[in-house]
């Protein structure tokens, strides 16, 4: 069962998604915050992060600049979605360049959602495989 990292600090949102996710089958985990975040990334390794930019403590360009300048090959892997309310284009490019693997803008459709991550998670295992 692959496991989900959701950091957002919408407890609401975090459920919405939770079940979505639960409802395929991923393992679902949460963190409200970008530091909370960090410290569930080295303890629980998850297959895929969810990632919110407005997040409290620290944002989530800076939690993600963080997971990629990790010194664990594990870590610095990890795929990682942004999930967010910012649509403007220099938001998604900032994400992006700061090592993204996709960017989705909230509101959006839980089958887009699903189809994004399996992407995701496919192409990560195309990689291992290489």
């Amino acid at each position: 069962m692959k496991k989900i990292l959701v950091i957002d600090d919408e407890d609401d949102f975090q459920h919405i998604v939770g079940q979505v996710l639960r409802d395929k089958n991923y393992s679902v985990t949460y963190a409200g915050d970008g530091v909370e975040g960090l410290e569930k990334i080295e303890t629980e390794i998850p297959n895929l992060i969810l990632l919110d930019i407005n997040l409290p403590r620290m944002s989530g360009i800076e939690v993600l600049k963080r997971i990629r300048g990790h010194g664990s090959i594990i870590v610095k892997n990890l795929p990682v979605v942004m999930l967010t309310v910012r649509k403007k284009d220099e938001d998604q490019i900032k994400g992006l360049d700061n090592g993204a693997d996709d960017y989705i803008t909230k509101p959006f459709k839980p089958e887009e959602l699903l189809s994004r991550i399996n992407a995701v998670l496919k192409r990560g295992q195309k990689t291992k495989n290489l």
